[in-house]
């Protein structure tokens, strides 16, 4: 079965829309990575600072290829005199998960 890949970003309130930008703009970076499954950005609602950015591989040796190649790309990027613009997250930490149980919602007939 696939793997998760969640990076837990904790982003300042002042950050966050800086955030969502630079993930908008980077948007179709992963999506043709061989193994990609799905992309989700999660925005917290009450009672955290904390982002989930969740990732589905088909295996671990899929997402290491492109964290390894394509992440360098997909998290570039040039601010003044090229250089790199300050992380908009103060922390960050990646948890990996084995999908073990899945569902879909049943198809209904008509």
């Amino acid at each position: 079965m696939s793997i998760v890949k969640i990076n837990a970003l904790t982003v300042p309130a002042e950050q966050r829309e800086v955030l969502e930008k630079r993930f908008a703009a980077r948007a179709g970076s992963v999506e043709g990575s061989d193994g990609f499954e799905w992309f989700e950005l999660l925005r917290p609602v009450e009672g955290t600072d904390t982002y989930l950015v969740y990732t589905r591989w088909r295996s671990e040796e899929d997402f290491e290829k492109w964290r390894a190649g394509m992440a360098q790309a997909a998290h570039g990027g040039s601010g003044e005199a090229g250089e790199r613009p300050k992380p908009a997250a103060s922390g960050a930490t990646l948890w990996s998960f084995e999908v073990v149980q899945q569902a879909a919602p049943k198809a209904t007939e008509s």
